[in-house]
């Protein structure tokens, strides 16, 4: 599969689809919902972790070679690649290496004492080495903890300390022992050769070594991707970082994608704020540069990953499990939900959907709330709906599920179907962007173009009617909201949007 036209979503096992009742989804309930994403027009699904692991995330894992028990069997997610295979779907999975679990086996014999043999398996150094690091309080943008180094008891605090950068639970492994790096290289493999993924998601990619040492970081995603390829030479690997483009951008060697975090602040800002602007990271905090457009910062950035990886494909977003869901980001407004969903999918990159995001799920922080079940029905029909947790912000009072939203042409689940098929078409995944100068400050334009290919794009982000002239050669391909038309003339109502295309 190439990937260049490629429309990813996102799932939380735990959270999309029920199958036996317990309450937790599992992957024979993903499995009977494949139709759904095919329907919609997905082409590859990215999974949340699914080794087991003693927290409901899953991020910190016990066993690298099996699958959570509530979810499932191996065999059942066997099952589950082999059928997405079977309607053109990609599968890729979180593969966690920056840390495991405090309860993973290796862990469990290394905190026995220094001549363990798993000991070297992690980072550990004496208490007088690190004492002023142990007693910072700094956050980054990917974590909130402050500490990251840690006693093995809280009790004996003379002994050594190990290293976790998140927290406590999730000790790092030390990448710098060779036995380390194999263990992963193995692990790796075998989920691509013997259970058949096509990829994986790389999580806490920037944190492999401390930040100080990101050249080590960036040869080490080197190495391990010639490791995937060499098993199968088309593997997608897709890194979080978190971090500004230009500092994100040598990870790109390792990589096929990087998330861009950026983008999908800009999109959020420029909605919100009802003008164009772009958000630029400075430190761990966002500011708004005024006067800069998106597509100028499109435009720059891409050369400095190509520069590291000339087959690099962005990867654009609006939310994900970290985040704040986008509708609720957005004050649950329906029309700046769809502008979201329409500058998204005619900008450049392969766009990554949260599950839900096409139905305008709500939720806000704490994680878990970002996290809740999928609505698929009206709620006494709605056998594969999950209750591992109660919902507070999507439930069937704010959000239409998704059956409902099928059968209704102006849901955000059209709107979104129909933007997906726009999106797999050559001119919108793989077509340049340039800037159209407008004088009306609060229209967001732009032309795609590709061979003989021609597109002109407007998003108007204020609430106000906004007049633009349109060319004779073009024809309207795409329209969300209201727009007016009077010859050569077209009216973009509030938070509405219009496609041309040469005829």
């Amino acid at each position: 599969m190439s990937y260049t036209q490629a429309i990813f979503y996102e799932i939380f096992v735990q959270s999309f689809a029920d199958s036996n009742g317990d309450g937790i989804g599992d992957i024979n309930g993903m499995t009977t919902k494949l139709d759904y994403l095919q329907g919609l027009g997905i082409t590859a699904v990215w999974l949340m972790p699914i080794c087991p692991s003693p927290s409901y995330h899953k991020y910190d894992v016990t066993d690298y070679y099996s699958v959570h028990p509530y979810y499932g069997t191996i065999d059942d997610f066997k099952n589950f690649v082999h059928e997405a295979h079977r309607r053109g779907i990609n599968v890729i999975i979180d593969f966690v290496i920056n840390h495991t679990s405090s309860q993973h086996p290796w862990f469990l014999n290394a905190r026995t004492g220094i001549h363990a043999k798993y000991r070297d398996y992690y980072i550990w150094s004496d208490k007088e080495n690190v004492a002023e690091q142990i007693e910072k309080k700094e956050t980054s943008a990917d974590s909130d903890n402050i500490r990251q180094w840690h006693p093995i008891s809280t009790k004996d605090s003379t002994a050594q300390y190990y290293y976790g950068f998140f927290n406590s639970d999730m000790p790092d492994l030390n990448h710098d022992n060779p036995a380390v790096r194999n263990e992963v290289y193995a692990i790796g493999k075998f989920w691509l050769s013997e259970v058949g993924v096509d990829g994986f998601r790389m999580d806490a990619a920037k944190h492999i070594f401390p930040d100080d040492r990101a050249a080590d970081t960036h040869a080490f995603w080197k190495a391990f991707r010639a490791q995937m390829q060499s098993v199968k030479p088309d593997v997608y690997l897709i890194g979080e970082v978190w971090s500004d483009a230009k500092s994100a951008s040598p990870y790109a060697a390792g990589f096929s994608s990087l998330f861009n975090f950026d983008r999908a602040q800009s999109i959020l800002e420029s909605v919100k704020n009802r003008q164009q602007r772009a958000a630029a990271v400075v430190g761990n905090s966002y500011k708004i540069s005024e006067g800069q457009r998106l597509v100028d910062i499109i435009n720059e950035s891409l050369p400095w990953f190509k520069a590291h990886n000339e087959h690099f494909l962005e990867a654009s977003f609006l939310s994900n499990h970290d985040q704040n869901r986008t509708a609720s980001v957005l004050g649950g407004k329906m029309d700046k939900i769809k502008l979201a969903a329409c500058i998204l999918f005619t900008l450049p990159g392969i766009p990554f959907i949260y599950y839900g995001e096409e139905l305008g799920m709500l939720g806000m922080k704490p994680d878990e709330h970002i996290r809740e079940p999928m609505l698929w029905d009206e709620t006494e029909r709605d056998s594969y709906r999950t209750r591992w947790i109660t919902p507070r912000f999507s439930t069937a009072e704010t959000v239409v599920p998704a059956m409902q939203q099928k059968t209704d042409k102006t849901s955000i689940y059209n709107l979104y179907k129909q933007l997906i098929a726009l999106k797999k078409t050559d001119l919108f995944s793989l077509g340049a962007i340039e800037s159209l100068p407008l004088e009306e400050g609060n229209i967001l334009a732009f032309s795609r173009k590709l061979r003989e290919m021609h597109a002109l794009v407007y998003h108007n982000l204020s609430s106000k009617k906004i007049s633009i002239g349109i060319p004779e050669r073009f024809r309207e391909t795409f329209v969300q909201g209201k727009v007016e038309r009077s010859g050569g003339v077209r009216t973009l109502g509030a938070r509405s949007s219009l496609v041309l295309t040469t005829q």
